[in-house]
């Protein structure tokens, strides 16, 4: 018989928790017990499960020695609070959140870097990487041994469920209001996101850069194993409410093959190569979908070293919960 395991969720009355729950059930995910927790003021409210609600109770009050691996959905300071808390009692524990330092919990993509877990000890401690990273490590991993890649240019075009529920609320109340000509007061955002880009998704540093800016540098050179790799990137804020879309150049030591590169992308695991003449949108084909979409395959205009694509992915689905829920796949074959 397969074993069975008992799995606790950390933020999941949010949108990553929720659909984490959800693809746990669609995965037929080898559970025994399922708890579902969240702050107090989420305590009390049920999640869906294999038709039964499953009430969602206070992390605080939480005996974590019950559950042999638990999901970190919530915030930073969630995971730094109670995850210390979950391997004193033995528990696995995948981060979403970014918070636990690489030297303790790596950074995993299954698609580029799975063999991490090969030097692991339990209790395992895993960071699943930001949505931005993963659609990136995806997408980048078969092309590594093709390309001698020197730098990386990004444009990070990120939906609002990024930030959350309430801003998934304000765009909508934003698109209302202007839509029956009100009058808008922004309130999530410092400024009208409806129907507008924010060249910011965040505060930034002294320097200009936005913590998710540094959070995506640092964890596709460690997924990719590339530590030195140089790194642009700008997140902009898009009025989009679920599917992060991305403009990348990659700039290569030796002149690109594009037909390699196709072959590559095409074969790829967790990767949809569109066909050249069409392009995909988080819309029109990443949203609700496992994969990461590529299209707009093509060298520089005058740089054949050059290779620019357009990437387009699911950031709740593929890029974090997806990804979180893939590892634990993994570590139910020997590390739990």
């Amino acid at each position: 018989m397969t074993p069975s395991f008992d799995i606790a969720v950390i933020g999941a009355t949010g949108t990553v928790g929720e659909t984490l729950v959800q693809i746990l059930e669609e995965r037929d995910f080898p559970i025994a017990n399922l708890y579902l927790l969240a702050s107090s003021e989420s305590a009390g409210h049920s999640v869906p499960f294999r038709g039964k609600n499953i009430r969602v109770r206070e992390v605080d009050e939480f005996d974590f020695a019950k559950a042999q691996l638990a999901f970190f959905a919530a915030g930073p300071a969630v995971t730094l609070s109670f995850a210390p808390r979950a391997t004193a009692a033995n528990c696995a524990v995948i981060d979403l959140s970014g918070a636990l330092p690489s030297t303790q919990a790596p950074s995993v993509v299954p698609e580029a870097n799975a063999k991490v877990l090969a030097g692991l000890r339990k209790p395992v401690q895993l960071s699943s990487p930001s949505a931005s990273a993963t659609a990136l490590a995806v997408a980048l991993a078969p092309l590594q041994e093709l390309l001698d890649i020197q730098q990386v240019n990004l444009t990070a075009c990120l939906a609002i469920s990024s930030q959350g529920r309430e801003a998934v609320s304000e765009l909508a109340r934003q698109t209302a209001e202007l839509l029956n000509v009100r009058p808008m007061e922004p309130r999530f955002f410092d400024r009208q996101v409806a129907f507008n880009l924010l060249a910011q998704v965040g505060t930034v540093d002294a320097q200009g850069h936005a913590l998710l800016e540094k959070r995506l540098v640092r964890e596709l050179r460690e997924v990719l194993g590339l530590p030195l790799l140089k790194i642009s990137v700008t997140c902009i804020q898009a009025p989009v409410f679920f599917g992060d879309s991305y403009s990348v150049t990659l700039q290569s030591a030796a002149d690109v093959d594009l037909a390699a590169v196709n072959a590559a992308l095409d074969s790829g695991p967790g990767l949809e190569l569109v066909d050249a003449g069409d392009y995909p949108t988080a819309v029109g084909d990443a949203v609700g979908q496992d994969v990461v979409y590529v299209g707009r395959v093509r060298t520089g205009v005058d740089d054949p070293a050059q290779l620019n694509l357009w990437l387009t992915s699911d950031n709740v689905r593929k890029g974090a919960a997806l990804n979180a829920v893939q590892l634990a796949e993994l570590l139910i074959k020997d590390l739990l």
